[in-house]
């Protein structure tokens, strides 16, 4: 059983032991632990802002500076080519529905991997049923790896978009998107890129990496509240609005605004969210991304280490790279990642994932589509006492199987 108190959980094991100050090894489903700044922004927003472009007076204003700071900060982590470029959306699904659906065309080829979640995969299916869209995935190899050299080999003439994640939520691979986003802008193919879980931790240059469409969430490693995120477009780059609707400007005229970024907000935004989003990223740029990062890669380096070669353990995913998503995926002998995940939690107040993770293809790849997968994923502020916990409960289970 759980027993929430304030900020801490107690988890009462099977053997009446209990466990206090639970393991949260999931923030890349939703970051648990995040700046106080955040949830104190959010309640500043509530205190005083009303809705962004919808008045003149000082409680609509006070959240139009919000929004427009927050796009600024975006802007600047992304280093997108201005804050205008950024148009909020209410998570990654929803992002990814406007790219998606908002520059591919009947009878477009499109390009995407078997890493990506249903949030690509499922627009794309509707596609191919309702439009005649052509999808070509590329396959993973061993330990789950996408080959960019492959990816590019595909991008052949008559291809609209390559569609792909930059890092994988089951795996943590990481894509170069430096070579992907020249090899499409040599060959004029849109690069729309998946940032769900690298957003906030691993380097993101839209300008370097020639990035046409970035699609983010709040929620995850950006560590701003559920309900926000968004999509940051080129200039130029032309996204046929998912919704239309009240935009704050041109009430009168019959079609929706065609100018960045109300063109892709139909509809009163979060303020109280897009505040507390804001709050987040001016703190992780003020904290320094890349020491954020460098952190998160040492824990999940420990982790790995500790566990990659325990008995009846296996791991998935490429380590021998340096940089990737802090995510660290296995199975404990053929046991139902459900079960271990329930074991993990009744047991040693261990907080993960487990399951098929939205990524159906990348378990075919896998061969774990059965049994699921455990998925642990770190935080910068989880610690290195923590992960040694992990790693023991991790040891145990296995031990006892």
């Amino acid at each position: 059983m759980i027993y929430c108190t304030g900020v801490k959980t107690t988890f009462s094991a099977a053997e009446g032991e209990t466990v206090e100050n639970f393991l949260y090894f999931d923030s890349a489903a939703t970051s648990f632990y995040k700046p106080d700044c955040v949830s104190e922004a959010v309640l500043r927003a509530m205190q005083h802002m009303t809705s962004c472009g919808r008045g003149a007076h000082e409680l609509s204003l006070n959240a139009s500076r919000t929004v427009y700071h927050t796009r600024q900060l975006l802007a600047e982590l992304f280093h997108a080519q201005g804050p205008e470029q950024v148009a909020f959306a209410y998570n990654a699904t929803d992002a990814l529905n406007t790219a998606i659906c908002g520059v591919v065309h009947p009878d477009d080829r499109v390009v995407t991997t078997v890493a990506e979640h249903n949030s690509v995969l499922r627009p794309l299916y509707r596609l191919e049923q309702e439009s005649g869209v052509t999808v070509d995935f590329v396959p993973a190899g061993k330990h789950g790896v996408i080959s960019e050299e492959e990816i590019i080999r595909r991008l052949v003439s008559g291809t609209r978009a390559l569609v792909c994640a930059h890092a994988s939520n089951l795996t943590g691979n990481m894509l170069c998107l430096d070579r992907l986003g020249a090899a499409c802008r040599e060959r004029g193919i849109l690069f729309v890129v998946d940032a769900s879980q690298s957003a906030g931790i691993l380097p993101i240059d839209m300008e370097r990496q020639k990035i046409d469409i970035l699609c983010f969430t709040g929620h995850k490693s950006l560590l701003g509240p559920q309900g926000t995120g968004g999509l940051c477009v080129r200039s130029g780059v032309q996204v046929r609005p998912l919704r239309v609707g009240g935009s704050g400007v041109q009430s009168f005229s019959k079609t929706h605004p065609v100018q960045m970024p109300t063109t892709l907000e139909a509809g009163t935004l979060n303020v109280q969210g897009i505040a507390g989003l804001g709050a987040a990223v001016q703190w992780i740029l003020e904290q320094g991304r890349e020491n954020l990062c460098a952190k998160e890669m040492q824990l999940t380096r420990c982790f790995y280490e500790g566990v990659r070669n325990l008995p009846r353990v296996t791991v998935y995913g490429d380590f021998s790279a340096g940089l990737r998503a802090p995510i660290v995926s296995l199975n404990f002998a053929d046991l139902d990642s459900g079960e271990a995940a329930e074991g993990l939690e009744e047991r040693f107040g261990v907080l993960i994932r487990a399951g098929g993770h939205c990524a159906p293809r990348m378990h075919e790849a896998l061969g774990t589509q059965q049994q699921g997968a455990v998925r642990f994923s770190f935080s910068h502020f989880n610690t290195e006492e923590q992960i040694d916990r992990g790693i023991e409960a991790v040891r145990t289970l296995a031990a006892e199987l």
